[in-house]
């Protein structure tokens, strides 16, 4: 694994923008980067990342089955009680599941470490799937890589085989907050996967979706009777019109209990169930009055990009980040540094759909915490 400076290619931007990849820039500051690429060869990918990504994957749903029979693990994760036979019978008629994403430490030696899973609302997956395909098309033919050059990334393919062959409702809505230009875009582009793979597929901001009778409408007053949502379980759960979860015979992607998995009580709850895993690190739940010593990270149960994320590294230093998640509990994780390459902390995300491992997409940043604003950078592989 190796990281290897590039030259950009010409015009990337305004082809960006005309695909719909509009959130290539934050605030004037890059969050698509090809000035550099990383590189690993095909025995890392293989050995080090696809295999431990489905095998991390299958220990995850493996806890599924304990934790919705088991009410002290629901309440660890915080589960509202009204929900919880909403969240067991989910999994139990074995609502389908489109896609994950598993968040690791790697530096390309060593096993790879399980960070966090996002199994509800990932992003960073039009970058993933469709941009940095074509960044190395492109560079191939521009001589920029060398030749023979491929991609851990068949995500695009396995999406539209999913839409496919799951039973999923047809039309299917997909839903994001109006004002999020990244969650829009990342929906669009699903959408039109979907609409590859054959369904009748719906844009609604979410603001837009209503209740009547007990069942989810959009702005029409017709039930939906499957909606895609890039917006996070627990927050649903707080929305005034959240009781129609309980009664709308809505087929939700992702279903309720993804909401278990996209918890970080996960991480003490895989730690428990498989104790020592070489692809798992120490986790617990914090106790009342616990200082967070030298070597640890601390993760609010509900954290998003980072935030409210503080940690101490061995040398005693303390780095955290702001935000919103004060009123959930939160989890301790013995803390591995990212690999640092250049003056950048490295992370590897890696998409799970439909169960398999279907390619990885990286992000940069220049704390040890991976941020909303982390730079997405594309990679090969060559041997």
């Amino acid at each position: 694994m190796k990281k290897i400076p590039c030259t950009e290619r010409p015009g990337w931007r305004s082809y960006a923008e005309s695909v719909g990849f509009n959130f290539h820039t934050f605030d004037g500051e890059p969050y698509w980067d090809e000035s550099a690429y990383y590189q690993f060869s095909l025995d890392q990918i293989e050995n080090d990342l696809e295999a431990p990504t489905e095998e991390l994957h299958q220990m995850a749903l493996a806890l599924v089955a304990d934790i919705i029979q088991d009410e002290q693990k629901l309440t660890q994760l915080a589960i509202p009680q009204r929900f919880w036979d909403t969240v067991r019978q989910s999994w139990q008629s074995q609502q389908p599941s489109l896609y994950g994403r598993l968040d690791l430490v790697y530096d390309g030696t060593g096993p790879a470490k399980l960070l966090e899973l996002n199994y509800d609302t990932p992003t960073s997956l039009f970058e993933t799937g469709f941009f940095q395909w074509v960044w190395l098309e492109d560079q191939l033919m521009r001589g920029q890589v060398p030749k023979g050059a491929d991609q851990f990334n068949s995500l695009q393919d396995q999406l539209e085989n999913a839409f496919a062959s799951l039973p999923l409702a047809n039309p299917l809505y997909f839903a994001a907050v109006g004002n999020s230009t990244e969650d829009k875009g990342t929906v669009h582009y699903l959408m039109d996967i979907a609409r590859q793979a054959g369904l009748d597929s719906r844009f609604i901001e979410l603001e837009q979706l209503g209740a009547a009778s007990g069942q989810l409408v959009d702005l029409d007053g017709y039930a939906i009777g499957g909606l895609f949502k890039l917006y996070p379980w627990e927050f649903m759960l707080q929305e005034e019109f959240s009781s129609v979860v309980l009664t709308s015979q809505t087929q939700w992607l992702e279903p309720a209990w993804k909401m278990l998995l996209s918890n970080k009580g996960i991480l003490p709850l895989l730690w428990q169930k498989y104790p020592n895993h070489p692809n798992l690190l120490e986790s617990h739940f914090e106790q009342p009055g616990q200082s967070l010593g030298a070597g640890w990270v601390r993760k609010p149960l509900f954290s998003r990009e980072g935030a409210n994320v503080e940690l101490v590294t061995t040398a005693g230093e303390h780095i955290s980040e702001p935000g919103p998640y004060h009123d959930a509990a939160f989890i301790r994780q013995r803390l591995q540094p990212l690999p640092k390459f250049g003056d950048s902390y490295t992370m590897i995300g890696s998409w799970v759909v439909a169960n398999s491992a279907a390619g990885i997409g990286i992000r940069e940043d220049n704390s040890l915490i991976t941020k909303d604003s982390s730079r997405f950078l594309p990679h090969i592989i060559l041997d």
